[in-house]
């Protein structure tokens, strides 16, 4: 990246102005060891959901709450958001994030297990968004699901798409940076959806369903 190109990503994510709710938990993020999305990702998912109203959202990995709860910010009254992570003390930290953000219980489900058991349960064609945001290794798996998951016209919205800069290297070839690659040829082939990647953060992969 060149650095006028370096500049103006630090300049974009430094734009959003967070508030104590959100910086307080990052600060959790740190104590637990957990990577939260940038603020320039947080603010992209409020717009995203502001400009979509999703009425049912499901995300992959909790960690202490940054992306749930600006989610949540964007989304209309009566939605609900669905948030499924392995980590207990990490859904904890998040259920106290989502009460200082004086979000209801009423529109907030939180699932402690696996994604890869959880997502096959959930009913075919019944969700407005889904966003992912987990362990690269099941992401196809993850996309997968998602796919099933959603309505015509949903979003799916995955978090770390360019792998920390790694996948535009075509010499790099981990297998996180693989996958990542594998799903951005998946939704250009894909004629059912529409999508795009945006440099917010490490990347975020965004795939409208026609």
């Amino acid at each position: 990246m060149g650095r006028g190109k370096t500049t103006s990503w630090s300049y974009a994510e430094a734009y959003p102005r967070e508030d104590e709710v959100l910086l307080r938990a990052r600060e959790r993020s740190t104590t637990l060891g957990l990577r939260p999305v940038t603020p320039g990702v947080a603010a992209a998912l409020t717009v995203l959901t502001a400009a979509a109203r999703p009425r049912s959202v499901v995300e992959v990995g909790t960690g202490t709450g940054v992306s749930g709860t600006a989610i949540l910010r964007g989304l209309p009254q009566g939605s609900v958001l669905t948030t499924i992570d392995t980590d207990v003390r990490a859904l904890r930290a998040a259920r106290d994030t989502f009460r200082e953000a004086g979000m209801l219980g009423s529109r907030i489900r939180t699932i402690s297990g696996r994604a890869s058991l959880v997502l096959p349960r959930l009913t075919t064609g019944a969700y407005d968004m889904v966003f992912l945001d987990a362990d690269a290794a099941n992401t196809l798996l993850y996309v997968d699901e998602a796919c099933r998951m959603l309505r015509p016209g949903g979003s799916l919205v995955v978090q770390d798409t360019l792998d920390q800069d790694k996948v535009p290297d075509p010499v790099i070839r981990e297998d996180a940076t693989r996958i990542h690659r594998e799903i951005h040829r998946l939704f250009r082939e894909d004629e059912r959806f529409f999508s795009a990647i945006l440099t917010a953060g490490s990347g975020l992969l965004v795939a409208v369903k026609k």
